[in-house]
Order: C-alpha cells, then structure tokens, then sequence
C-alpha cells in the first residue's frame, strides 16, 4: 500500500520495483518448467548453468519490454538490453538497486562480479575448447576454408596458419578421404612448426539438393520471367518443347511439394512458383529473374523455402566421410540439420567410430533453413547436453529459406540466443569474398568483417588472395575488439579528432 505522503517519483519507482519482481518470478517459473523438459537430454553437467540460462532467456524474450526498459533507462538503471549472458542475475542486480532507491529492504543480495559474469566466462571457455585460444589481443577466431590445393601445397597452409587461422575447414562435399587425410597432416604440421593450435572441422555434406542435367528449349539457354521449368523425378519424363527441363539430386523430394509452394534456383538466382506437382515431377514458373534471363546450369542448389521436407540427414556419402574424418579432425560440421533427431543421429554415429580416449569431437551446427532457425533451442539442447557445440549462422542458403529481408533480424536474434546459451557463433558466408576471390577491396564487404566481430568466430570462403585476407580480418577484428563486445560498446579513449 503505497503512503498519501510519497512523492509522485517513489511510487513510479516503487511500481517498478512491483512490475520488475513480477517479471523475475515469471522468467524463473517458466524458465524452470522448460528446463525440465531438457534436463533428461543434458549429460554434460558442464552445459546445465548455461541450459538454464538458455531457459530463462526463452522466458524473458517472451514479454514485451520496452515500456520497461525505457522507464528504468530514466533512473540510470540496466535497461537489460545486454542481459542475453546472465538472464537472472541482470534481474537480480537491478531488482535490488530499484529496492534500495525505495529505500527498501532488499529481498535479495547484489549479485556478486563472479556470478554476474560467469555466463561471459563461460562463453570463453566454451570459445577455447573448439578454437583454442587466438593469439595476441584478439578474440574471435578466423575459420578458413581449405581449397584443394591444401592437400599438396603446404607453403599455402603454413602461411594460413602463420597469418592467423584458427580454424582449418575441410568440405566434404569436394575432393576425397585421400585429400582429407592431407590437409589434415598438413593442417598439423603447420600448427606444429608455427608453435599454434589450429582446430580442424570438417563439414558433412547432408542431403544437399542440385540441378542435375538440364534441357534447354531450342536456341535458349536463359530462363526469363514467365518461362516454365520442369523438376523430372526421371530422365524421361516428357515435357513441353518450350520448357526448360532439369533432373534434380535427390528426385524423391518432390513428391512431398504442393502447389503454391516456392522453388528457388542457384542462391535465390531464379525464384519459382510451384504451379503443379505430377507423378514425374514438379512444374515451375519464373516469376523473378534479371532481365536478360539466367542461365540453367547443373550442379547449382535447390531451395524450397515454404515447404515442409523430410530427408535423411546423412546420407551414405556423410557416413563414408565419417569413417575417415571422425576420429582425425576436432569439430565435425552438420549441414543442413533441422531437428533435434538430427543431432541425436550425429552423435551416434560419431561415438561409433572415434576413439574413446580422444576428448569429444565438436559439433557445428549449420543454420541454413526456417526449420533449424525454429528449432534452436532444443538443437543447442540437445547437442551442447553431450559434445561441445558451436552454431554456424550459413547466411547464403538462410538467406534464401527465409527471404534477404530477414536475414539481418534473424542472425541478430540467433546471435542472441547462442549468447544466451554460452555457446560459440561462427558468422559465414562471403566475409571479404570479393577480396579473397579478386584481391581487391569493398566497403560493404568491410562493414560486414567488423560487424562480424560481435560473433566467435568468422569464416572466410577459399580463393587465391585468402591468405593475405587472414591478416586483413585479424587487423580488422582486433581494432573492432577495442570498440565492442557483443551488443556492449566498450569505452576506450578515442584519439580521432
């Protein structure tokens, strides 16, 4: 009961007091509850503090609290916008600091400078335990793509390694275990002879959906708006001689299509409708393309954004690859993993060919679909619960699932999440890519790079000019570092003007 005697500023103050206790018991009840449903799920006792943080972040993000914020901002208070690390003992801190501007007694302690930055600590640690610890100043690490070449060209890995590379990255879905296997001896060599830890992380290719062979209507080769393409679940389906004809990898996913749904073509380059699924396959009309037409080529992937696909997630060429790289490399990549299911399946498969006294093999998960972006949390869950996990935001293929629109709010709100849970973040796709492909600098390219410091660590596509780009993207996290720590500006005295 608020006394006739209290001034107008000390019953706002003591309302939010009342609103912001309302609030915490809310984010502890509902965190609690969703905790519970994970815990079973959990067996590295490491992983629980941050689970439960992950939990109550779930909760809190599941009010509106901008009238909040606002009104706290106004009495100096933590307007818990940078809150994503330590959910409750942000709460705890500010609840106790409004109880004691009421000059009240507060129901709970001030959170200790340990516990209040345990989660940014754990985080680190987590960082470390992939991607060992960079060196000099900097804090996110730099992943590199391998070319081919690594297999044979040792001076190119060692002055990858020298010039900053934390991380050496194998695709699968190129070259073979014989290539593998010498980028990785390679890889540790170089590690060796520079006096540095450098991780490696091999990334399965999943059930990746391509053009195969295209038939192009008679003296066209550039599909326009307006023009027909036909997805053929066999090379003999007939069709139109005025359709562009495509065999597709994996034929058995259009008949899980309808109507309706979106279809999109080499990295979004034609966007289709889906105007009728057929038992020998999927009609599509262009209906976005530049103006001179684009080109229909094979071997160019295959999107469908709207549609709900049930596909193996690895497939026999995925287990082939683990039988030679399971064991041998530190971090295993999961493309295109979209349930919890999914991670289960990995890590069985993983556990039944690496040995057991290597430490646990990393898992990567590749966020490339609306699916996977819905299911994060209990991806994190249930992956971070056995092995140690970082989460890879795969920005080309995102893009297209969820439409570019999106992609900015939607790295920002899995940054956050992956925050919440103390778990590492590699920001990928086409960092400096006009650099590493062409040696030459662009400016949106650089905002990108330093933009990519608020995550753990940045990867960088293979090309010719990628190693002077390693010793471009150090300078430029390193600098950026002095400036920001994930959402938090930092301070340091500026000399600019």
């Amino acid at each position: 009961m608020v006394s006739a005697a209290e001034t107008a500023p000390t019953r706002k103050l003591k309302s939010l007091e009342g609103e912001l206790s309302a609030l915490r018991a809310s984010v502890v009840r509902e965190g609690a509850e969703r905790y519970r449903a994970w815990r079973r799920h959990i067996g590295r006792r490491e992983f629980r503090p941050s689970a439960i943080n992950l939990a109550a972040y779930i909760a809190l993000r599941r009010h509106d609290l901008r009238d909040l914020q606002t009104a706290l901002m106004t009495y100096g208070l933590s307007s818990l916008g940078r809150c994503e690390a330590r959910v409750l003992p942000n709460l705890d801190a500010v609840w106790w600091a409004l109880t004691r501007l009421c000059e009240e007694r507060p129901a709970i302690h001030a959170p200790t400078a340990t516990r209040f930055f345990r989660g940014e600590q754990l985080l680190r640690a987590n960082a470390a335990a992939l991607f060992g610890r960079p060196p000099g100043a900097r804090r996110t690490h730099i992943m590199v793509t391998l070319p081919s070449e690594a297999a044979l060209d040792y001076p190119l890995v060692l002055r990858l390694v020298t010039n900053g590379m934390d991380c050496a990255r194998i695709n699968c879905a190129h070259d073979d275990s014989r290539h593998w296997r010498a980028m990785i001896a390679n890889v540790r060599r170089a590690a060796a002879e520079a006096n540095r830890f450098c991780a490696i992380c091999a990334d399965v290719r999943g059930p990746r959906l391509r053009t195969g062979t295209v038939r192009s209507p008679e003296g066209r080769d550039r599909a326009a708006i307006g023009d027909r393409l036909f997805l053929a679940a066999n090379s003999a389906a007939p069709v139109p001689s005025d359709v562009f004809k495509v065999d597709v990898s994996e034929p058995e996913v259009l008949r899980q299509l309808r109507a309706g749904e979106s279809a999109c073509i080499d990295e979004g380059r034609i966007d289709c409708a889906i105007e009728e699924v057929r038992p020998d396959g999927v009609m599509l009309l262009v209906r976005h393309a530049r103006p001179k037409g684009e080109k229909v080529r094979p071997e160019k992937g295959l999107n469908f954004p709207r549609s709900s696909l049930t596909l193996t997630p690895l497939t026999p060429d995925d287990m082939s690859a683990l039988d030679t790289l399971a064991d041998a490399v530190d971090m295993i990549g999961y493309s295109f993993v979209k349930t919890a299911q999914d991670v289960a399946l990995l890590l069985d498969e993983i556990h039944a060919r690496r040995s057991p006294e290597r430490s646990p093999c990393g898992i990567v998960l590749k966020i490339e679909s609306a699916q996977a972006v819905r299911n994060l949390p209990e991806l994190i869950v249930r992956s971070a619960g056995i092995a140690p996990t970082a989460v890879m935001i795969a920005r080309g293929d995102l893009a297209i699932e969820i439409g570019y629109r999106r992609l900015a709010e939607m790295q920002e709100e899995i940054l956050w999440l992956c925050e919440a849970a103390h778990i590492p973040v590699i920001w990928a796709t086409q960092v400096l890519d006009y650099f590493v492909k062409k040696g030459r600098m662009s400016r949106a390219e650089f905002t990108d790079a330093a933009m990519a410091e608020r995550a753990d660590c940045v990867m960088l596509n293979k090309g010719p000019f990628v190693a002077a780009a390693v010793l471009i993207l150090d300078d430029v996290l390193a600098r950026m570092e002095g400036h920001q720590a994930k959402k938090t500006s930092r301070l340091r005295a500026l000399h600019s003007w």
